[in-house]
């Protein structure tokens, strides 16, 4: 009985692992989900070769087990590959930005949005299925006097900036062939010092390659933009997903660590991070930080800070 319930044990983990092992050979689109829970599944597979250890001792589960640390270790270490140390604490920040996907139905917790993004005193809001809030654009312009996205009388309200400041720059595109304009371009002059914005909403990435295709948009429109950059938005993977970390190198972006979680709500702190934003050289994110109350969205929010170094 005890080889037996050994055999099926380790024949489960041993699956679980080569699932996640597959990301060094090949990238199969419909094993994305897989990739960016890389850290938790082998941590799963970690415990289940404990167990396995006590229901017997013996080589291939102490294979397996070295196998879950190798895995579990590279996926931390991929987390924090393109992490920089923040800014000194007490320097003060150059402007504080939102980004967060309310969810295109949540139309009841409108109002409610709109009133934390009044309340937050940050200088730059981009907001993501923001149909909620297209009703609740003549109140929020009191405090945003200028936006872009979700003009009148267009379709589409999906990706939406709201600042404080004029823009120098706007524009709205569409990356890949899936979704219409889900990318917007920006440009606001802080102090003398003018940055630029990138705000972003990705496919999921188990829809074919239709992400993969976005992403190759997006780095088409990161190299044509010179000077500090911001990128935000719902990228639908972790920054481990084989794609987003080729992206990553290929255009200089950098982020924190950890990032803080937003995806799935019900997992809270123990979820991962499909929200980024991600600041190019000379910006440097002073904080990113996650808006506890999700108001009814399926994601949580971010607040960060930036600075520059001079």
């Amino acid at each position: 009985m005890r080889d037996r319930l050994f055999c099926v044990v380790s024949v489960l983990i041993s699956l679980v692992l080569a699932t996640i092992s597959l990301r060094y050979l090949t990238h199969v689109w419909l094993l994305a989900f897989v990739y960016s829970f890389q850290v938790h599944f082998a941590l799963a597979a970690l415990v289940g070769v404990f167990a396995l250890l006590l229901i017997k001792r013996h080589w291939f589960g102490y294979l397996l087990l070295a196998v879950a640390l190798v895995l579990l270790g590279h996926g931390v270490i991929m987390m924090k590959e393109f992490a920089v140390a923040p800014a000194n604490a007490a320097t003060k920040p150059l402007f504080r930005l939102i980004s967060f996907n309310i969810e295109n139905d949540n139309f009841a917790n409108g109002t409610g949005i709109a009133d934390m993004i009044i309340a937050s005193n940050a200088d730059v809001v981009n907001i993501l299925e923001a149909e909620p809030l297209r009703r609740e654009l003549p109140r929020l312009s009191a405090t945003y006097p200028y936006h872009l996205g979700c003009a009148a009388g267009s379709v589409e309200c999906d990706t939406l900036v709201l600042s404080k400041r004029p823009f120098v720059e706007q524009e709205t595109s569409s990356l890949g062939d899936l979704w219409r304009n889900r990318l917007t371009r920006s440009a606001i002059d802080f102090d003398g010092t003018k940055i630029n914005f990138l705000a972003a909403h990705l496919a999921k990435p188990y829809f074919d390659d239709f992400q993969a295709d976005e992403l190759l948009d997006l780095r088409t429109a990161v190299a044509a933009i010179d000077g500090p950059l911001v990128l935000a938005g719902d990228f639908n993977s972790a920054v481990i997903d084989p794609h987003i970390q080729r992206f990553m190198r290929q255009t200089g972006f950098r982020s924190t660590f950890p990032e803080p979680a937003t995806w799935p709500i019900k997992a809270g702190r123990l979820g991962i991070s499909i929200d980024h934003v991600f600041a190019r050289p000379p910006l440097r994110l002073k904080s990113v930080e996650r808006i506890e109350d999700n108001k009814g969205s399926n994601h949580f929010g971010l607040m960060a800070e930036f600075t520059l170094d001079r």
